[in-house]
């Protein structure tokens, strides 16, 4: 049995194609990486030159006046800035992204749990080479986000460190109910509080602390309908207001951040009162509601680059159901004015995808959406940085270039906070202290 799990981690290597040394999650080697430039994750501006000093997994020094240990191996990435690693606060890692809307559905049904964790180890391996070195992972099924992030942690396969959800909470028939808009009896029976569909403040707390029990660091509501479910309009509340503060209080009593799907604007407000830390998407989310959560501290995750890739099928004349087709045009229609609104209130806002409805892998074109919104460059990259990390509740740990800090860097060329889709160009990626990708042939020594 041993042999035959060392020769699947073999396999494994080879299938992901990196070196086994790449996926040891801890080193003890020193290194000094230097740029033209750095931006450390909360200044109001990127400084020069760039220089941070890592010894054993964590930052030991940043700046030109970091003492240099002897013995350390410099890297000298050149006309580059070098910035903490990103972080996605909205990622679906285990599911799989497909231009084929019927065919991704019967994949779905089809493929087995095992396939689907191999293929969420692949969707992990990209994403992390795209400079994303955390995620929180908001919404999953069969336990695959709780294995991959196992797996990651463990040295297993590579990817970002994932903050996972195990099952998103919503309400029957509602847009995370899975079995909507299939046959009744389909699958053998209705889904229940283990699935995460609930009926009831009881009920609620119970999801809660089964999440709890089965491995969830977070748990996500779904407190209005969803673009892509088949069975809701994208704008109306699917939990009550009991059921919003029974989730929240006994995520809040088990020392667990929460977050809330939520376009609708009646749907978003009930989350906000009951105290959700974050709304994803925010569609339809009106100014009074801006208001409640610029003044309770509450995050926005406007997933610009979702509504952005459906649009993008919509325009080349991909099959989707004419009801996701109407409420993708409606949503696209809101959002661009309620993130610009958002922003002149000065509404915390932190960068999340919703990763798997477009291409893993291509993350970062979030900045640039964000930014062609009004939102300045800076402040852009400070949504991946700063932002996410205490949005996750790990200021202490990463989001910042500080002594002491998890050695999470990522470089990319030139200067992104004059051209924000530099972020788009990666080319080096160290997670704790191991380099996963470094693209630069420049000087080492």
């Amino acid at each position: 049995m041993r042999k035959w799990c060392g020769w699947l981690l073999v396999g494994l290597v080879a299938v992901l194609g990196l070196p086994a040394l790449a996926q040891t999650p801890k080193t003890s080697k020193t290194y000094v990486l230097k740029a033209a430039r750095m931006f450390d994750g909360k200044s109001n501006a990127l400084s020069t030159p760039g220089l941070v000093v890592v010894s054993d997994g964590k930052i030991a020094g940043v700046g030109a006046k970091a003492e240099i240990p002897a013995g350390a191996e410099t890297i000298d990435l050149g006309d580059a800035t070098l910035l903490p690693g990103f972080i996605d606060a909205h990622t679906h890692l285990t599911s799989m992204y497909s231009d084929d809307w019927k065919q991704n559905t019967i994949d779905r049904l089809q493929k087995t749990v095992a396939e689907q964790a191999l293929d969420a180890s692949a969707n992990a391996r990209v994403t992390l080479m795209a400079g994303f070195t955390t995620v929180r992972d908001v919404g999953s099924s069969d336990y695959l986000d709780v294995g991959l992030r196992n797996a990651i942690r463990d040295g297993v396969v590579p990817g970002p460190r994932m903050f996972v959800t195990v099952h998103a909470l919503g309400s029957t028939g509602g847009h995370c109910d899975h079995n909507g808009g299939f046959r009744q009896g389909l699958f053998g029976k209705e889904s229940d509080p283990l699935d995460g569909v609930i009926n009831g403040p009881d009920q609620a707390r119970y999801a809660v602390r089964l999440d709890h029990k089965y491995g969830a660091d977070i748990i996500k509501v779904c407190a209005t309908g969803g673009v892509l479910s088949l069975t809701d309009d994208v704008d109306t509340p699917q939990l009550t207001q009991e059921e919003l503060n029974a989730i929240v209080d006994e995520a809040h009593a088990l020392r667990r951040k929460t977050a809330a799907h939520a376009h609708g604007n009646e749907g978003a407000k009930r989350a906000v009162l009951a105290g959700i830390d974050s709304i994803e998407h925010g569609s339809f989310v009106q100014d009074e509601t801006l208001d409640m959560m610029k003044q309770r501290g509450t995050y926005l995750v406007p997933t610009l680059i979702a509504g952005e890739s459906l649009g993008e099928k919509i325009d080349k004349g991909m099959y989707l159901p004419p009801a996701i087709v109407a409420k993708t045009r409606a949503a696209l229609a809101s959002r661009s004015q309620m993130f610009q609104h958002a922003l002149a209130k000065g509404v915390k806002i932190g960068f999340g995808t919703d990763a798997a409805v477009y291409q893993h892998g291509r993350n970062a074109e979030e900045f640039h959406l964000m930014v062609d919104l009004g939102m300045k460059p800076i402040d852009a990259l400070r949504s991946a940085a700063l932002a996410d990390a205490e949005l996750l509740g790990l200021q202490d740990k990463i989001g910042t270039l500080d002594a002491g800090k998890l050695a999470d860097i990522v470089a990319v060329p030139h200067n992104p906070a004059e051209n924000i889709r530099q972020t788009e160009k990666v080319f080096f990626v160290m997670k704790e202290g191991v380099i996963y990708r470094n693209d630069h042939s420049g000087p080492q020594r």
